[in-house]
């Protein structure tokens, strides 16, 4: 692994300053276990469908490859959820204190009550910000990681600004007060130095790991990861809506656009609605969601898709964002 460090990164003992995003779905306990192994700082998370029994099997997951990886048995880890998932099932954040990882992230929430719970555990807090002034906010009530994420992102966001002008002012706002990672967009070592160069104390990277033989993608979401472009993604409520999901209006996801997209983004709210029909269409989606089936079911994935054009290690993809980075970085030094 080529180094690469910045002062926060460095503190955690990690080579590469990234953050592997909680996705829920996505990112398991092998595939945290992989991300810090590699040198950056993996997560385990939980989505919409997370629940304390899925959580409990992936961390036992990233402990049973702790104990098979004899060099890498203590390695940094953290836990993200979501905020309006914890009100439905408490037990999530009971068991991701109790598992003593190094960072909690909880998204999609405007409360904070959950801060001081995770510094008795010596761990970091985390959130994601969409907007400067929710930076301030986050600041404020102790939060020791702002992601500052993008509407370039994948999966759930608010897609008020682009990822350097949202950066760019919340660095503005908080910058020397609290650790700030640069989201959305962020798929190759150029994007990463690109932020690092523009002050972040990190990447939050995501789309580009989704392909890893380590992360819990369904192979049937791969083909579609490696054929996408960024212009083939939309920011898109339909999904939600045909799965019932109470996600809040202004956090949409983003996805790779198919045929379901196509007939259902604008029509959101009437596939909210009822009537026979739409509910045979909406037991027909949840059994396709299930079942892994991408052919109905749209795929998460942000603007940087248009990079992922291989199954590939995490390892390997680290080190060639370190790699590269820490070319272009040296080179504008």
């Amino acid at each position: 692994m080529t180094g690469l460090a910045t002062p926060w990164s460095a503190s955690l003992g990690l080579n590469v300053p990234i953050v592997a995003a909680p996705m829920g779905g996505v990112a398991g306990g092998r595939f945290a276990h992989a991300v810090s192994r590699a040198g950056a700082l993996g997560l385990i998370g939980m989505g919409s469908a997370g629940s304390a029994a899925k959580l409990s099997a992936q961390l036992a997951e990233f402990q049973a490859a702790s104990r098979e990886d004899a060099e890498a048995s203590a390695l940094p880890f953290g836990v993200g959820l979501v905020g309006w998932g914890l009100r439905r099932d408490p037990e999530l954040l009971e068991l991701a204190l109790a598992a003593r990882p190094h960072l909690v992230s909880i998204g999609f929430s405007e409360h904070f009550d959950w801060v001081e719970r995770v510094h008795a555990i010596g761990a970091l807090a985390a959130t994601q910000v969409y907007t400067p002034a929710e930076a301030v906010l986050a600041a404020d009530a102790g939060i020791d990681v702002v992601v500052a994420r993008g509407s370039e992102g994948g999966g759930h966001g608010d897609p008020r600004m682009g990822a350097l002008s949202l950066l760019d002012a919340v660095l503005e706002e908080i910058g020397g007060r609290v650790t700030v990672l640069a989201a959305g967009g962020v798929s190759s070592g150029r994007s990463l130095a690109a932020v690092l160069a523009a002050g972040a104390d990190g990447a939050w990277v995501g789309t580009a790991l989704m392909a890893s033989p380590e992360a819990l993608t369904p192979e049937s979401a791969r083909p579609v990861l490696l054929a996408a472009t960024g212009d083939d993604t939309v920011n898109t409520s339909a999904a939600d809506a045909a799965l019932g999901l109470p996600w809040p209006d202004r956090f949409p996801e983003r996805v790779v656009r198919n045929a379901f997209v196509e007939e259902w983004a604008t029509r959101v709210d009437e596939l909210r609605g009822s009537g026979d029909a739409l509910d045979g269409f909406r037991a027909e989606f949840t059994a396709a969601n299930s079942a892994g089936d991408h052919r109905l079911v749209p795929v998460d994935a942000g603007e940087g898709v248009g990079l992922l054009r291989a199954v590939r290690p995490v390892a390997e993809i680290l080190d060639e964002f370190a790699r590269d980075a820490s070319a272009l970085l040296g080179r504008w030094g």
